[in-house]
């Protein structure tokens, strides 16, 4: 299975952002916990992380045909992106959303998520695990949908 996980807006600057909201842990830590448990699910993955809305609009036009799965945490574009959204809708690839605060119980305005309308599950509030959860639910999702 081919994997492509796209971090939006300033996830590269965890560990040092409002450690209170995102945790110690660095972007670097994240990345290499992405790729630890897509190893241990035999699953090859790239990563992306931009802030530009129209360069994470792209990688995932790029990925048309090319993966078989999307895990996306758009950050701040969750909640103000319709071009990632039809972005999402046009490639017709299982996503799944990632958060790791809970959106839900922050401000009003983060309650509302573009990409929820177009993701197959999301995961939120559970820091770096959330990633895993995602991952997890990928590979179950696509498995099973292969053998339909």
């Amino acid at each position: 299975m081919k994997l492509l996980v796209i971090n939006g807006p300033n996830i590269n600057m965890l560990g040092i952002r409002e450690k209170n909201i995102y945790g110690d842990g660095s972007f670097e830590d994240l990345q290499h916990y992405i790729l630890e448990v897509c190893k241990k699910h035999n699953v090859e993955c790239e990563l992306f992380q931009s802030n530009h809305e129209g360069e994470i609009v792209d990688k995932i036009q790029e990925a048309y045909s090319n993966v078989d799965a999307i895990l996306i945490n758009p950050a701040a574009y969750t909640h103000t992106s319709v071009a990632i959204l039809d972005a999402l809708s046009a490639v017709c690839i299982p996503c799944a959303e990632v958060h790791l605060s809970d959106i839900y119980i922050r401000e009003e305005f983060r309650h509302h998520s573009y990409v929820s309308l177009v993701a197959k599950k999301t995961f939120c509030g559970m820091g770096f695990k959330g990633y895993k959860k995602a991952i997890e639910f990928l590979v179950d999702y696509c498995y099973n949908e292969s053998i339909k």
